[in-house]
């Protein structure tokens, strides 16, 4: 069923790279693939080699044949219009920060393409640096490299108008006979179609599904049909298509005895029936059903916490895996969830991040049982843990780039090489000016056979993965990363800006760089508080699903502090902000403790006390009040004098509360037009409030709040 992975969903204009799966990368191992049916119009080939990127130039569906060592097997390709637009970037004279005459080469950069230095080179027209490409509706951030320089640059975002993407989440109905798949479509907010309006299109790994249900919205899988399992995915389409959803239905067991019934039952997948004479039970199981776009239960809403691994012990102690095993119980205290550790394997950096050795733990860590050690401390305390895959590089004091780089042959091909445009020699393809970490290239078996095998390594040991500099690697290997791990394995990914596209079948929670990014802009005065709903809002627009975890922070070790550049008091309404609205907040080490260096020495002695208490009232509320992790978000009726306060409420079926948040250094007023309580569900205090009536009927709430009130919307006001 997974051998050669799921249909993949792009437009014409765009490729996708198709690869075999668990690769065997030997002489005698041999990979090709052709183009067995395509649309009318179309000329598409596949192109030689073992991993083809394959480009649809006609909309409709492509049928690949991939002949392999262990087999022949069909991979569907559902191309659809293209939906770019004409991107212009113009950079005028006036606008550069250095004298015309010092610019001697300039090159245009950003995620459209991979943050590559030097690709793509802009004209000189009419008193301005020009670039045109083709970029689909969305914002696209930017920056202009005068002389090539990362430090030398005009950074900007260019808007491409057009609609946002639709969505789509599957649900499958277990019977005794069949399995019943049904697909609730949503529009894009600025659609033209209504939500019954969307075409949706079924497909099975390796066909498209003529036979669906009424207004093409389900899927009768019978049983006789099932065999061992199928996996059934959806796309819904309006002027854009969504992101792929999948269900897996892993068949029917005919019966199994009463003590694996039990197990069978709290899955949800089993009917019982019971033997006359009361003896042994059997029971008819129903096929199983997993999501696997749907994160982990334990990692729909965790507080997580991020260790800057190397400066966490403190001032005199060297950081290893038994030091931080000694500081889980502040972990604990703190109402931590999940750990997220930076790089832990060998590496020549502080940091981490630039790989020597994958399969071991770095020598001044500990060893692999002392790492071993502290997982085991973790879950004893039922925090989860994070482990960093950095794949998209190594260190170039990597034995493989070495040899690679001095030309043995088997070695040649793990990197990409390219003409530096210079002196015609071939250079390592690194990404912005990262010198030290050249690129992996994904082209060769042998990289993906490695790095597979890495996965492999730690996957049974951590929880999850934050996955470094995800963006930079292939969707097909992320895809084949997610078929392998675990069912309540995480996957975290980096990608910056965050992009939908990742949530097929690769990632189940994101940085939410546009959360991020709003956060910040309102810290420093260039926003108001209210443009926290707008950036919320924005995933939907952009087509995140619903079942997308966000992770919601205000600080990493990639980015300034937040208190260094917006002020305490801004950062206490912003953390309030990633703690009080869904998905799952994240505390980087030492911003409890109001610390300014990003990467510095954890402030054990001379941190922020109340700051800290700050923080863990914030995720004991969290955890107390499940309202604030589960609860939808709605806009509500407020006022305030200040353009730094902001409020909304969050709402279940059996509670509705309102949060204020204040980025001023000043209490500001806040006038809810719901009655609300007087205890604020974060300090457990009363918090100041005025009652106001109209003509004896309740009207409104006016709260006074510092930082970040949450207060209960009263049984009157329903």
């Amino acid at each position: 069923m997974h051998d050669v992975g799921p249909p993949r969903f792009t437009t014409v204009g765009e490729s996708v790279e198709l690869a075999p799966r668990d690769p065997v990368p030997d002489a005698n191992s041999k990979y090709d693939w052709n183009v067995e049916e395509r649309p009318e119009g179309s000329s598409a080939v596949a192109g030689d080699g073992s991993v083809i990127h394959f480009a649809p130039d006609a909309p409709g569906v492509y049928r690949l044949r991939l002949n392999a060592p262990g087999g022949t097997y069909e991979r569907l390709v559902r191309a659809f219009p293209d939906v770019r637009r004409t991107a212009r970037f113009e950079l005028p004279l006036s606008d550069l920060p250095i004298p015309h005459e010092e610019v001697e080469t300039i090159c245009v950069m950003g995620p459209f393409n991979e943050q590559l230095v030097g690709k793509d080179r802009p004209t000189y027209e009419d008193g301005a640096y020009v670039y045109e490409t083709k970029l689909p509706p969305g914002e696209h951030p930017y920056g202009f490299l005068l002389n090539d320089d990362l430090t030398e640059q005009v950074q900007g975002t260019l808007t491409v108008s057009g609609p946002g993407r639709p969505r789509v989440k599957l649900d499958a109905e277990r019977g005794p006979e069949a399995v019943v798949v049904t697909a609730d479509a949503k529009s894009a907010p600025d659609s033209e179609f209504a939500d019954g309006e969307l075409a949706v299109e079924f497909y099975a790994d390796d066909e498209p599904l003529g036979h669906v249900g009424e207004h093409e919205r389900t899927v009768r899988i019978p049983r006789d049909e099932m065999g061992d399992g199928v996996r059934l995915h959806a796309v819904a389409v309006g002027e854009r298509h969504s992101v792929a959803d999948r269900v897996e239905i892993r068949g029917y067991d005919e019966r199994v005895n009463e003590a694996e019934s039990e197990h069978v039952s709290e899955t949800g997948t089993a009917s019982a029936s019971a033997n006359a004479n009361g003896s042994e039970r059997s029971e008819e199981v129903r096929a199983r059903v997993h999501h696997p776009n749907d994160p982990p239960e334990w990692a729909e809403s965790p507080t997580v916490y991020e260790i800057f691994v190397r400066s966490f012990a403190g001032e005199t102690v060297d950081t290893t895996f038994s030091e931080l095993e000694r500081r889980i119980p502040y972990l604990e205290w703190l109402g931590t969830d999940c750990v997220w550790l930076t790089p832990i394997l060998g590496s020549p950096t502080d940091h981490g991040y630039h790989t020597t050795n994958y399969f071991e733990t770095a020598e001044d860590l500990g060893t692999r049982a002392e790492f071993e050690s502290f997982v085991a401390a973790c879950h004893d305390d039922g925090i989860r843990v994070v482990f960093d895959l950095v794949i998209n590089h190594s260190s170039r004091d990597h034995p493989a780039f070495q040899m690679s780089a001095a030309g043995v042959p088997e070695y040649r091909d793990w990197y990409v090489w390219e003409d530096d445009g210079e002196t015609g020699e071939a250079k390592a393809q690194r990404y912005f000016d990262w010198e030290r970490i050249p690129n992996f290239n994904f082209d060769s078996l042998a990289v993906r056979r490695f790095l597979l095998d890495v996965v492999d390594e730690w996957a049974g040991l951590v929880d999850g993965f934050r996955c470094d500099v995800a963006w930079g690697v292939p969707h097909e290997f992320w895809k084949e990363v997610a078929d392998r791990v675990p069912d309540d394995f995480l996957l975290l990914d980096e990608t910056i800006p965050r992009d939908p596209d990742y949530h097929e079948g690769e990632f189940t929670m994101h940085y939410d760089t546009t959360l991020y990014g709003t956060l910040r802009e309102i810290g420093s005065g260039e926003k108001p508080a209210s443009a926290v709903l707008d950036a919320l809002e924005d995933a939907a627009h952009v087509g995140f699903p619903d079942n997308a975890v966000h992770l919601r922070y205000v600080e990493n070790h990639d980015e300034p502090r937040y208190r260094e550049e917006c002020g305490q008091a801004a950062l206490k309404a912003a953390t309030a902000a990633t703690f009080t609205l869904p998905g799952a907040p994240m505390i980087y080490y030492g911003q409890e403790r109001g610390m300014t260096e990003y990467r510095g020495t954890m402030e054990w002695d001379d941190g922020d006390d109340e700051l800290t208490a700050f923080h863990r009232s914030l995720s004991a509320a969290r955890e107390e009040y499940p309202v604030l992790r589960d609860g939808t978000v709605e806009r509500v009726e407020w006022e305030s004098d200040s353009s730094d306060v902001v409020a909304f409420a969050r709402e279940t079926d059996s509670e509705r509360v309102v949060v204020a948040l204040n980025f001023s250094e000043r209490a500001e007023a806040v006038r809810i037009g719901e009655r609300t309580g007087t205890a604020d569900l974060v300090t457990g205090e009363a918090v100041p409030t005025v009652t106001r009536d109209g003509g004896g009927t309740a009207i409104g709430t006016e709260l006074l709040v510092s930082d970040v009130v949450v207060v209960r919307i009263t049984e009157e006001s329903k």
